[in-house]
């Protein structure tokens, strides 16, 4: 089953409006595939015409139409307010001149007309300029995101996860926390982590820590030198921050690195590093226990005293499932100040409905707990990430480009030359 991903909408989905030449409130007036913009003023247009007709000539409405344009312009493209301020000085001109002389509202109410109409244009011009910004803005932001967090097969490297992430920033879509899951000849790795901060900057140290693990999880046959070079990576990012004189150069990330053995190795049990994160918690029939927290300091923050990376040992069962979370879960707070009880949530959900270990329900679960603890408000960016074994699948050599034993990662492996037509 696919993993859920969950971030919250900030602009609307689906195309450009290609009639309004925006998106938003226009897009959302599609019929079939058709914009009915237009129709709104168009009504308005009709029925102030139907009521000035109906009207004495003491009071007079034919002025009023100087809304028509300004509707357009809110709803509507360039060109169709353009249209819509021509018919509305023309109308304006044809019904004032079948009054007589006395009950005409004469040429300060055309110049209002006039006015609104030429305004109203140029509103609706700044307005598609904006919505158009405001639409490469958000490609952007999606881009950004697949890069950070790259979007996952439901089984990968021989692993069934689930992952839900949820921006605290609504309008960034992406903040600092990460994770990705790397198949290697050596087994399969798994990274989750929360950069310190927000912003940009907290995203900038997210995408280094990703590109290191990438590399070095598929490379590198132990799973401690992956955790040393996620800390040296972090401690160049950090020196050149402070280089170029950015303000986040004491930015720090906890992560948990996971090393699942290779599928040939059966019975071998699951390796990882914890550098100051909050602990895995492992679910399964059996209950919920946490895994030791271990003493690894956060990454970026092995200048302070030197230290070996602890490389620590778990067993899991056929059907145990790890849950891994961010700080946005376990530093959620209720109305009184409680924060989220993360472990006596999840056993009581696992004593209620066994299958609650399965990943994708398991995240689904602590996804809704946690917004219902928090009364749907979100103080960090929470992210929360289950993952179990799920037995075997496609050999590695399956992927273009990806050796499949270590002995090959000297290079590419030399392709066979093409038979001989004279040996068939």
């Amino acid at each position: 089953m696919p993993s859920p991903e969950l971030t919250p909408p900030d602009l609307p989905d689906g195309p450009v409006d290609r009639l309004s030449g925006g998106f938003g409130a226009s897009s959302l007036l599609r019929i079939r595939g058709y914009s009915v913009a237009w129709v709104a003023p168009l009504v308005l247009l009709v029925g102030l015409l139907l009521f000035d007709l109906n009207t004495s000539g003491e009071f007079r409405v034919i002025s009023w139409i100087v809304m028509v344009p300004g509707i357009s312009a809110a709803l509507c493209g360039v060109w169709t307010t353009a249209v819509f301020a021509v018919l509305a000085i023309v109308t304006y001109l044809s019904m004032d001149n079948t009054w007589p002389h006395q009950y005409q509202t004469g040429l300060p109410d055309f110049i209002l007309v006039t006015a609104g109409g030429v305004l109203a244009v140029a509103a609706s011009w700044v307005r598609i300029r904006n919505e158009r910004r405001a639409l490469h803005m958000r490609d952007v932001v999606e881009t950004t995101l697949r890069t950070v967090l790259r979007p996952l097969p439901a089984r990968w490297g021989g692993l069934e996860h689930a992952a839900v992430y949820l921006a605290a920033d609504r309008a960034a879509k992406v903040g600092g926390d990460f994770y990705d899951i790397q198949p290697s000849p050596h087994g399969t790795r798994v990274l989750i982590g929360d950069v310190q901060g927000k912003g940009l900057g907290a995203v900038d140290g997210a995408a280094v820590l990703l590109s290191s693990f990438r590399e070095s999880g598929y490379y590198e046959p132990e799973l401690s030198t992956v955790a040393e070079r996620l800390e040296s990576r972090m401690m160049r990012h950090r020196f050149y921050c402070m280089q170029v004189g950015r303000d986040d150069s004491d930015r720090f990330a906890t992560a948990v690195l996971l090393g699942f053995p290779p599928l040939a190795v059966p019975g071998r049990p699951v390796t990882f590093v914890n550098f100051g994160h909050q602990p895995p918690l492992v679910v399964g029939p059996a209950g919920v226990r946490e895994l030791p927290p271990g003493d690894g300091l956060p990454l970026g923050l092995g200048d302070l005293f030197e230290s070996r990376v602890h490389v620590q040992q778990v067993a899991l069962g056929p059907e145990e499932t790890l849950l891994l979370v961010t700080d946005g879960v376990t530093e959620a707070r209720d109305a009184h100040g409680t924060f989220f009880p993360l472990a006596a949530a999840v056993a009581q959900a696992l004593a209620d409905d066994p299958t609650t270990a399965r990943p994708d329900r398991l995240v689904a679960f602590v996804r809704d707990a946690t917004l219902r603890h928090g009364g749907g408000h979100l103080g960090d960016d929470t992210t929360i990430f289950a993952v179990r074994a799920a037995g075997p699948v496609l050999p590695l050599d399956g992927a273009p480009g990806v050796p499949a034993t270590p002995d090959s990662l000297d290079g590419p492996r030399t392709p066979d030359p093409p038979p001989d037509p004279e040996d068939r």
